[in-house]
């Protein structure tokens, strides 16, 4: 089992046969909150990004106990990588985040020849704006109308990390 160990949460590549605790988050939008769209897909609609996933990887983030308790995504780009990051109601405000892109942005610059790694966020979630500046990511700026969510198009927030600004691995893998 591949896993990244840290202090308080591990990250660990999803399976396939696990899609099922996504697919339940995925449409439950007490999970999602207000900030991402509402989503009702089918496991078989999963499956099929799940497959058709190429570079891009999907960790669960665990509780020490082994308890997926969120998730963390790679999205591969020409040069960079997009991330994303969501966790349960119960581990937010906790750090949980914070540590998983930090585990997440030690992850691809260790292990990929890439010059940035971003992130974009809804401009009212200042949580999650926190944990990318918290880990270095610097805010580049708003794009506006970059995605249609719950009846309105919303803006984005792109924040970015470059090779150069990351202070190196915190974890000693």
């Amino acid at each position: 089992m591949s896993m990244l160990h840290g202090e308080g949460v591990n990250l660990r590549l999803m399976e396939r046969n696990e899609l099922g605790i996504v697919h339940g988050w995925e449409n439950d939008s007490l999970f999602t909150g207000p900030y991402e769209p509402v989503v009702q897909s089918t496991l078989e609609s999963l499956e099929k990004q799940y497959d058709n996933r190429g570079e891009n990887e999907w960790f669960f983030i665990e509780s020490k106990k082994g308890e997926p308790i969120g998730l963390v995504y790679t999205m591969s780009k020409s040069g960079y990588y997009i991330i994303g990051y969501v966790v349960v109601e119960a581990a937010r405000g906790k750090g949980v985040c914070s540590e998983a892109v930090r585990m997440i942005v030690d992850y691809l610059f260790l292990r990929k020849k890439i010059v940035r790694i971003q992130a974009e966020t809804h401009p009212e979630n200042l949580a999650s704006q926190k944990v990318l500046t918290k880990n270095g990511f610097s805010r580049e700026g708003v794009i506006r109308q970059s995605f249609y969510s719950r009846g309105v198009y919303r803006d984005t927030v792109l924040f970015s990390i470059l090779r150069d600004e990351w202070k190196g691995p915190f974890y000693n893998w």
